[in-house]
Parts: structure tokens; C-alpha cells; sequence
């Protein structure tokens, strides 16, 4: 169960030693000063590994403090990082955000990226869609739009010139499906290869699938949560919507080896958060599913013989994720 205290984060340091004794396994930390701070920021870490190292942390840092030795310093941590990717004084800066999510995935740390619409001078649907995109291309392990989870903040989506109240609906139904299927999905590790077998965008791909919710009652509108059914069932949707683009795409031959993609990730990132243990069919030897000619699906499937397998996902006696060929 998730409990929401304020704290400055001096007082907040101050408490870092009870959280184990207290039984506090995660924290999430969001501190505008912090977050802006690059002196402040390594301090907190700092402080975070000397007196809580097994403690889970999600801390908000702006792009501008990201740098190599904040990196190397969430490297001693088990944390992810949470950066806004937003527009600034109308300007969408790319090119910064690339190298900061470069330096994010060169150091092997996780972190999620937040997105907004409509709440900025100038915005558009199109730039918003344009956003999404590039957000999607730098593998964040997630993507938060706090206008879908926040009443108040929700009301910062307001009508405008370039941004209608048909547009603000669109948004907000791309957020939603981008928010269930690549968040709550977990598809980080496998999305853009797909997107690239499929040759569609992300945001295309979210509007066709926001589409595919509302024809299943699934959607905004219809109150689904996607955070309150099992990733398992997120992943009956994705093979549901998946099968379905691939044969609108004449591209049905590549879905089995996409299957076996999506499955084996999603075993292992079961695996991963709640250690559920499982046995799985795959038509590809796994060895190749993990290997790097997978990134090119229709390559892939060109190339790489078919080879029904049983496999068993399992922490093996390191406590570490891993497969074996049963």
C-alpha cells in the first residue's frame, strides 16, 4: 500500500535510517529544490546510501543537474529516476534530452519520462504526438502524464487556438493507452522493434490502440485501471492488439517470433518484481530471442530457424533473473 507524507528533504534525510526498521522498502521523492539542484541532489544520494542502501528510490531530477557524476552516483543505488521531458518556453529541446537519456542508458540506470499536453503557450496535438515519439525512441522504462492521474492537474489541459477540446480528448486518449500498454506493460525492452517491424510511429500506434480500447471497454472513459489488473492480463491486450496490426500490416509471419518476444520478456519481468517463477512455449531458441538480431524482427524471422522450445524462467543461485532449456 502506497502512503503519501511531505517532508522538507532535510527532514526527510533525517528519517532515512528508520525507513528499515519502520518496514519502508520503496520511496518515492518529489522535492522541486532537489530535483534542480545538482549539490542538493548528491548530497540526498549520498545520504540514501550510507543510511538506507537497500531502500528502493524514485526521486523527480531535472534534465539540466543530469550529468556523469550524478550517474555514477545512482549506480550505488537501487533507485529510478523520474525527468520531465517537457517543453520550455514553448521550446522542445531535443537534442539536450538526447545526450541526457544517452547518459542515462550508457550508466544502465532506469529511468521514466513525464509527459503533459496542452498546458503550455503554443502547443499543439501534432507537437504533443511529436514528443511522444522522440520520448518513446530513448527507452524510458516508463511514461507518466500526471494530467491522467491528478484532478487538479488535469484542469492545466485547457482549450487554445493550436489546441482544441477535441485535441485535448486525443491527447489525453493517447496518454492513456501509451500509459496501459508500454507502462503497465512493461514493453520497454521490445517496443521499438516492433514499432519498427510495423513501420508506425508511437504515436500513431497509441491512437490506433486507444481506438482498440474503446471497442473493448477498456478505455479512460470506461474507468479501466490498468495498474489494478495483473501485468499477465496487460499482456493478453498487447498480443490481442499486436496480432491485429500485423495482419493489417500483411505482416502476420513475424508474429510468432513477436510472441515469443513479448512472453519471454514478460516472464522474466514477473520474475523480476514479484519472483513468480514460470514455464513457457516459445517457437524460437531463446538463446536468439535475446540476442541481438532480434532488434530487426523481419531480419530475424529471415534468418533464424524455428526451434520449439520449453523454457523455464527461475532465479537461479545467485538470486539473479535466468532461463533454461528444459
Amino acid at each position: 500500500m502506497k502512503t503519501e507524507y511531505k517532508f522538507t528533504s532535510e527532514e526527510l534525510e533525517s528519517q532515512l535510517i528508520n525507513c528499515s526498521k519502520n518496514g519502508i522498502t520503496e520511496l518515492s521523492v518529489y522535492d522541486v529544490s532537489l530535483s534542480k539542484d545538482k549539490g542538493k541532489l548528491l548530497h540526498f544520494l549520498k545520504a540514501v546510501q550510507a543510511q538506507a542502501p537497500d531502500l528502493f528510490v524514485s526521486i523527480r531530477v531535472e534534465p539540466s543537474v543530469l550529468d556523469n557524476e550524478v550517474c555514477r552516483q545512482c549506480q550505488n543505488l537501487n533507485c529510478s529516476l523520474e525527468v520531465p521531458f517537457l517543453p520550455k518556453d514553448g521550446h522542445f529541446d531535443k537534442k539536450f534530452l538526447s545526450r541526457r537519456a544517452t547518459t542515462l542508458n550508457n550508466a544502465g540506470l532506469v529511468f521514466g519520462a513525464e509527459l503533459t499536453y496542452a498546458d503550455s503557450k503554443g502547443d499543439s496535438l501534432k507537437a504533443f504526438k511529436d514528443r511522444l515519439d522522440f520520448t518513446v525512441e530513448q527507452y524510458p522504462n516508463h511514461i507518466d502524464f500526471c494530467q491522467l492521474e491528478d484532478a487538479e492537474l488535469a484542469q492545466s489541459a485547457r482549450v487554445s487556438q493550436t489546441f482544441s477540446a477535441e485535441d485535448i480528448r486525443s491527447a489525453r486518449n493517447i496518454a492513456f493507452a501509451c500509459k496501459t500498454f508500454y507502462s503497465s506493460g512493461r514493453a520497454v525492452p521490445w517496443f521499438n522493434s516492433v514499432l519498427f517491424a510495423l513501420r508506425i510511429t508511437p504515436s500513431v500506434f497509441f491512437s490506433d490502440f486507444a481506438e482498440w480500447q474503446r471497442c473493448n471497454n477498456c478505455d479512460y472513459k470506461s474507468g479501466f485501471n490498468p495498474e489494478m489488473v495483473t501485468h499477465h492480463e496487460i499482456e493478453k491486450m498487447q498480443l490481442l492488439f499486436l496480432q491485429q496490426k500485423f495482419e493489417e500490416k500483411k505482416k502476420s509471419h513475424l508474429f510468432v517470433a513477436v510472441t515469443d518476444i513479448v512472453c519471454l520478456n514478460g516472464a522474466l519481468s514477473r520474475l523480476v518484481s514479484d519472483g513468480t517463477e514460470s514455464v513457457l512455449e516459445t517457437e524460437y531458441n531463446p538463446e536468439e530471442l535475446f540476442g541481438p538480431e532480434a532488434m530487426d524482427i523481419n531480419g530475424f524471422v529471415n534468418d533464424v530457424c524455428m526451434e520449439h522450445c520449453t523454457v523455464k524462467v527461475f532465479l537461479n543461485e545467485y538470486d539473479e533473473p535466468d532461463f533454461k532449456i528444459l
